[in-house]
């Protein structure tokens, strides 16, 4: 157990905390045959790890908050009826009715806690405090973001705290005007998000994104959804804009090039830089020969999402019948 105080965010009654988890654990815990439901991952032939994410197979833009408070009233895009978005306001005291059922989920239970950074720019990184209660979950964070040094871990002052209660949900939604049990919601100013009743990975690497795509315009940075990938020399840098699902990733693994990233970038006077630590793939029609360095990375300690899976462990990449967001 690492020494790591969770009543500071309200949180207590903890029975054991598993901070920054090796890939072996994650393994033992993410496949303990006592796990039931969406907790439970299963092995496949190719030694990586399935997960299923329920009704939840992608975000729920729907329900997407952010606080509307003196920072972010503003500076926010704002969903309108002449322009919708995902960005729908939340008022404090809607914030702190989700806050508390996430807190009071991940109370009186054997947490992790993942510290990681979001930014390999060390200048404008976000250092995020993942707190969950679900194995893969902390499995899924561990290999999208950048892993701390053991030095980076000694002295790790969260810039921002992600709640992850997949299992907690917000009955009381229609009384609190939201849109459904289902609730995803950012504080600007404190810095916070809660993640209710979807158990889809992307809702925090998404959120993160988010939360750059807010601060980093404000100092002058780009964000961008896009991947990138640079020569040899690190000298010429091409990006790849595209909505999810358009071929990002595929181009940019480009065996003569260095790759950046897949997903997520930033743009400073020092050029192109990932958020990420991790590459979060498309793998539908997945096929060896056509796309071999993708294909290759589904091993040990690689994560899948929602890939049919038979019981002895085969994977049928073409099949659909689940969803097309694997």
């Amino acid at each position: 157990m690492a020494n790591v105080d969770l009543t500071q965010y309200g949180i207590t009654g903890t029975t054991g905390i598993v901070y920054n988890p090796s890939y072996e654990e994650l393994y033992k815990a993410e496949t303990d045959p006592s796990l039931e439901g969406y907790e439970k991952g299963q092995n496949t032939e190719l030694n990586a790890v399935n997960v299923m994410t329920g009704v939840f197979t992608g975000r729920s833009p729907k329900d997407k908050y952010i606080v509307v408070d003196e920072n972010s009233k503003d500076t926010v895009w704002w969903t309108t009826e002449g322009y919708k978005n995902d960005n729908h306001p939340m008022t404090q005291d809607q914030w702190n009715v989700v806050l508390d059922l996430a807190k009071k989920e991940l109370s009186g239970k054997n947490l992790y806690v993942v510290d990681a950074f979001c930014g390999a720019n060390a200048d404008t990184r976000m250092a995020v405090r993942f707190i969950m209660e679900v194995a893969w979950q902390a499995h899924f964070v561990t290999n999208m973001f950048i892993k701390p040094t053991a030095e980076e871990k000694a002295n790790f002052k969260p810039d921002f705290v992600v709640y992850t209660a997949s299992k907690a949900n917000v009955a009381n939604y229609k009384e609190l005007g939201l849109n459904s049990d289902t609730c995803v919601a950012f504080n600007i100013t404190s810095k916070e998000q809660v993640i209710l009743n979807t158990w889809y990975g992307g809702e925090m690497k998404k959120g993160m994104f988010s939360m750059m795509n807010y601060f980093l315009p404000l100092k002058g940075m780009a964000s961008m959804h896009c991947s990138a990938n640079t020569d040899m020399n690190g000298e010429h840098t091409a990006i790849f804009f595209g909505l999810s699902g358009t071929g990002k990733t595929t181009l940019s693994t480009d065996p003569k090039r260095l790759l950046i990233g897949d997903d997520e970038h930033g743009w400073d006077d020092n050029g192109v830089f990932n958020l990420e630590g991790g590459c979060y793939a498309k793998v539908i029609n997945l096929d060896k020969e056509s796309e071999p360095d993708i294909y290759n990375a589904i091993r040990r300690d690689a994560l899948l999402e929602n890939v049919t899976v038979d019981a002895a462990g085969k994977i049928d990449f073409a099949d659909k019948s689940v969803t097309e967001n694997t």
